[in-house]
């Protein structure tokens, strides 16, 4: 069967140095950007960018399924996630646009059967768009506190 994406972007109204420093800290940032689709999330090695281990159960149309995945930064501005067992690989890719950033998740896999085919993508574009608006929501509140901090310094 032939591999498939799902895919969503956002324009971020926060600096791509700030939204790719959210994405890469698994360890802190990153939970408070994770819709409800991923649950019992662990960091099991690192936490920061390339050479973290995850673990979580990602809960799609009522189906969950436990992965882990292993982090690699290839090039700047790309977090790559690759889901032990499976040939699937999930890629943050971050840009600056302005003063803001360009962010987009994307999902490529081969899928177990014509169902995933058919179901999974358009279930995981809905969590990816999720995450957008929590990671856009979470990035302006980030940096709403380190520009008082800075005023206030």
């Amino acid at each position: 069967m032939a591999p498939i994406t799902a895919a969503a972007q956002a324009r971020i109204d926060a600096p791509a140095d700030l939204v790719l420093e959210i994405i890469r800290d698994f360890d802190g940032h990153h939970r408070h950007i994770l819709p409800p689709a991923f649950s019992d999330f662990l960091v099991e090695q690192g936490g920061v960018g390339a050479g973290t281990v995850t673990s979580f159960t990602t809960t799609l149309g009522g189906r969950s399924v436990r992965g882990r995945t292993y982090v690699s930064e290839p090039e700047p501005g790309l977090v790559r996630e690759t889901v032990e067992g499976r040939d699937m690989i999930t890629l943050f890719t971050v840009a600056p646009d302005g003063p803001g950033s360009r962010v987009e998740i994307a999902t490529s896999w081969t899928p177990d059967g014509l169902a995933e085919r058919l179901v999974a993508p358009t279930l995981l574009r809905r969590v990816y768009r999720q995450e957008l608006g929590l990671l856009a929501s979470y990035a302006r509140t980030v940096a709403g506190h380190r520009a008082a901090a800075a005023a206030g310094a």
